[in-house]
């Protein structure tokens, strides 16, 4: 017996997660730029978690915050493509903490993101991905999370 295998937006709901309304540019940017099959998208923080890891926010709540990013960010990418098992891979993820000095658990913060991606597309949700320790980010952002993705070409 086939079984039907549930849209990535269905497992986005059967995790209790929502996809929020994509977010508009702060800038004289666009959200995504879509060029052959792959999607780069801009950064996307969250309005949620604010403040620098390892000072005011925990790598727990950082976690969250990276999870939060990436919905943020699947939420541009189905906005640009119409639905999201148009993805055929996650190729990259690009990740930045706002990092207190001496702070260095910026992978496990970028966890929250992969392993949403790899919970919403299975193997396909696997990537390459940097996280890396800032000074500062925009509105004090906790993470900023990018990524390019490859779709189907119809």
């Amino acid at each position: 017996m086939n079984r039907i295998e549930a849209t990535p937006e269905q497992k986005i709901e059967e995790l209790g997660l929502l996809l929020p309304a994509p977010r508009q540019a702060a800038g004289n940017y666009v959200g995504c730029v879509r060029t052959g099959n792959l999607i780069f998208t801009a950064g996307q923080g969250t309005n949620e978690y604010r403040g620098k890891l390892g000072e005011d926010v925990t790598v727990e709540v950082g976690y969250q915050a990276a999870r939060q990013c990436m919905l943020n960010l699947l939420a541009v990418i189905k906005q640009e493509i119409g639905e999201l098992s148009k993805v055929r891979r996650v190729v990259k993820v690009l990740g930045f903490v706002n990092s207190a000095p001496g702070f260095t658990d910026q992978p496990k913060v970028l966890n929250g993101s992969s392993d949403l991606l790899v919970q919403v597309f299975g193997e396909k949700g696997k990537h390459a991905r940097s996280a890396v320790g800032m000074a500062e980010l925009p509105l004090n952002n906790a993470v900023e999370v990018e990524m390019i993705v490859e779709i189907d070409p119809s």
